[in-house]
């Protein structure tokens, strides 16, 4: 993954959590992650795994039309 991708997969993570109104507690039980992953991507420290991604991508697609807009927006090879 680009430095460039994993930088705009860093902007949809506070994205996401606003879409799902989840508080960074809430938006890791959701991933099965801990609360300093979550953390440490909203601090641009960390990117998340392959296995966050895919649970992501899960999310976005179970939201509907706003999930399938940001789907596109940061995974256009994902639909």
């Amino acid at each position: 993954m680009s430095v460039r991708k994993q930088l705009e997969i860093l902007d949809l993570i506070p994205e996401l959590r606003q879409q799902l109104n989840l508080f960074q507690k809430q938006f890791a039980t959701k991933l099965e992650v801990s609360l300093k992953p979550v953390k440490r991507w909203q601090n641009r420290h960390t990117v998340p795994s392959q296995i966050a991604l895919k649970l992501i991508k899960e999310m976005l697609r179970q939201m509907g039309e706003p999930g399938k807009r940001l789907l596109n927006q940061y995974f256009p090879e994902a639909e």
